[in-house]
């Protein structure tokens, strides 16, 4: 990879994880823990953020508080509601390793794999396929915003992190 791709595939996925702060910074407290289960959907998307930032999959493990409820094949909530506080602090971890990953990307580790029992991807296409999640669910926070009457944050165009 050379350093100008990693750059550029930074920018972009780092706008994506800046967008998705913006919209838990946006969500006021009356909207967080309500029937459209604004946090969840936030909890949700980080968890799998840093999941799939996880070239070894099956040595996943998210920081505490956060447990593996995610892959419960029942789909049982998390134990508790957790806070923006918690959420914010999991999104810097997620943002940094996100950052450290793409930073860290050469010709000799590209070929490294994501794999588990749904998908076998190469770095960049788990790359890309985490980035349209996140998207994927930035927008529905962003529409639970804007249904809610509160305001929607403006597009970001290139990570605040800088490469």
């Amino acid at each position: 990879m050379d350093k100008s791709f990693n750059e550029m595939l930074w920018n972009q996925f780092g706008a994506s994880i800046d967008m998705l702060e913006n919209s838990l910074k946006a969500c006021p407290d009356d909207l967080w823990d309500t029937d459209s289960k604004f946090w969840y959907v936030a909890y949700h998307t980080l968890f799998f953020l840093d999941y799939y930032l996880t070239i070894d999959a099956d040595k996943f493990s998210p920081p505490p508080p956060f447990s593996l409820s995610e892959f419960d094949s029942e789909g049982a909530m998390p134990e508790r509601t957790y806070t923006k506080e918690e959420l914010l602090s999991y999104l810097h971890h997620c943002r940094q390793k996100c950052h450290d990953l793409i930073k860290g990307l050469t010709p000799e580790n590209s070929d490294r794999r994501f794999i588990n029992e749904y998908r076998n991807y190469n770095i960049f296409e788990i790359l890309l396929y985490n980035m349209r999640h996140v998207q994927h669910h930035m927008a529905q926070l962003n529409l639970l915003l804007r249904q809610n009457g509160s305001e929607v944050p403006d597009w970001v165009s290139r990570a605040g992190l800088k490469y």
